[in-house]
C-alpha cells in the first residue's frame, strides 16, 4: 500500500489503493481492457497486507467467488469492463437478492460487443441499474478524477456495508487511464456491517426504519441459508406464496430508496436561474465543466450539475432544474444518461452532445453552449 501524502498515480491504480485503505480482504478478476491495472496491481499488493486475490476463468466465476467470500466477513471486490460486466449481471442479481455487500468497478470503454477497449465510454450507465432481471435497486457511483477513483471506491464500500448491497463505480477508460496527483489521507472511515443481537434474530427481513438487517459471518454458529430464490426472514425457501415474493422485494428497494436522501450525491455550481445548465459525469465532465467556466466568462449565464451517484440518481433536483433552466447533457455515449435526464427533465428541455470514443474538448463543448443559447 501507499503511503499517506501526496502521489502520481494512474486512476486504475488508485482505485486498487482505495480499495486496501477501506480494509479489501478479497478480489476475484479476469484480466480485460481497460481494467486490468487495477487486477494487477492488487495481484501484487494485496497479498502483501494480509488479502487474498484470485484470478478465475471467467467473469461469471469471478462475480461469484465475490459474493461468496463477503459471506465469511471479508470486503470483496471485482473490477471488469463492458463485456464482463455484462456476464456479470445474473450473480449481480444474486447478490442484490441475497443482500451482499460487495463493490463492482466498471471501467467502461465503447461498445457495444468488443468495441473499441482501449477508447472511453458511458454506454453502460442503464446497464447498472437495469442490466439484471427482475425488480431491484442499486447504487452506483461516477469518479472524473483520480482522486476521487480513491475516494468513491472507499465509499462504495462503506455503502456496500451500510446497505447490504452491491455497489458499482461505474469509472470509465478517460479516468482509469488518467494520471494526477493525488492526496492518500491518514485514515479513511471504515462503517462496519451491522452484526445480528441474537442468533435468534432475522437475517433477511427487519422491522428497522432504514430497511436493512444484520448480516453474519459464517462460521459464527448461525444457521444460514442464502438462496436466489424467495425467502423468508430467516432464509427459507418460498417460491409460492404472493405475500413473500412482496415483502421481499418491496423491502429491498425501500432499503435504497428511503435513504436516497443520505446517498443521493452530486457538485453544481451557479445553477439556480441559469438559463442553460450543462449537465455531466465521469471524465466528460471535465472539458464539460471546462467549457462552462469559458462561457460564464464571455457572459453567459450557464451553470453546471455533474451526479457523483448515479444511481439513485439526483431526480428530484434534476426535476427542479428543468422547470428554470434549459439542459445540455454532455456524455461519451448516445443512451447513457439521456433516458433518466430525459425523464426527469422532459424531452423538450434536453439538448445533447454526446461523444462514441473520444473527450470533448473544452472548445467543443463551449461551441455546443453557444448553438443551444443562441
Amino acid at each position: 500500500m501507499k503511503a499517506p501524502g501526496e502521489h502520481f498515480l494512474e486512476g486504475n491504480v488508485a482505485c486498487a489503493e482505495g480499495a486496501m485503505a477501506a480494509g479489501l480482504g478479497f478480489f476475484a478478476g479476469y484480466p480485460i481492457t481497460p481494467a486490468s491495472e487495477i487486477m494487477n496491481h492488487l495481484c501484487k499488493e494485496l497479498p502483501a497486507v494480509g488479502g487474498r486475490f484470485v484470478q478465475l476463468e471467467d467473469e461469471i466465476a469471478s462475480m461469484a467467488a465475490v459474493t461468496g467470500a463477503s459471506w465469511t466477513g471479508l470486503r470483496s471486490m471485482t473490477a471488469t469492463s463492458g463485456p464482463g460486466f455484462s456476464l456479470m449481471q445474473e450473480n449481480l442479481g444474486y447478490a442484490v437478492m441475497t443482500e451482499t455487500p460487495c463493490v463492482l468497478v466498471n471501467v467502461q470503454r465503447a461498445g457495444p460487443s468488443t468495441g473499441q477497449a482501449t477508447m472511453p465510454g458511458t454506454g453502460d450507465v442503464m446497464q447498472a441499474r437495469f442490466g439484471s432481471h427482475g425488480d431491484y435497486e442499486l447504487i452506483a457511483l461516477s469518479p472524473n478524477s483520480v482522486q476521487e477513483m480513491f475516494d468513491f471506491t472507499v465509499k462504495a464500500f462503506n455503502l456496500a456495508d451500510q446497505y447490504r448491497t452491491p455497489v458499482v463505480l461505474l469509472a470509465d477508460a478517460g479516468v482509469g487511464h488518467m494520471r494526477e496527483k493525488i492526496e492518500i489521507p491518514e485514515e479513511v472511515q471504515h462503517i462496519k456491517r451491522r452484526q445480528p443481537e441474537s442468533i435468534q434474530e432475522d437475517v433477511f427481513d427487519t422491522d428497522r426504519d432504514d430497511m436493512v438487517p444484520p448480516i453474519p459471518k459464517f462460521g459464527e454458529g448461525y444457521e444460514l441459508l442464502i438462496t436466489g430464490s424467495t425467502h423468508l426472514g430467516d432464509g427459507t425457501r418460498d417460491t409460492a406464496s404472493f405475500e413473500a415474493q412482496d415483502n421481499l422485494v418491496r423491502r429491498l428497494s425501500a432499503k435504497i430508496n428511503k435513504n436516497r436522501n443520505d446517498i443521493e450525491d452530486w457538485e453544481e455550481k451557479d445553477v439556480d436561474g441559469a438559463d442553460l445548465v450543462v449537465v455531466s459525469y465521469g471524465s466528460a465532465s471535465r472539458p464539460a465543466r471546462g467549457a462552462v467556466k469559458k462561457a460564464r466568462e464571455m457572459g453567459h449565464d450557464v451553470g453546471f450539475f455533474r451526479p457523483k451517484a448515479m444511481w439513485p440518481s439526483p431526480e428530484k433536483r434534476l426535476q427542479e432544474i428543468g422547470m428554470e433552466s434549459q439542459v445540455l447533457l454532455v456524455e461519451l455515449s448516445l443512451r447513457g444518461y439521456r433516458m433518466e435526464v430525459e425523464r426527469c427533465v422532459g424531452s423538450d428541455g434536453v439538448v445533447v452532445y454526446d461523444r462514441l470514443n473520444s473527450l470533448p474538448t473544452i472548445d467543443q463543448v463551449y461551441k455546443k453552449i453557444e448553438e443551444v443559447l443562441l
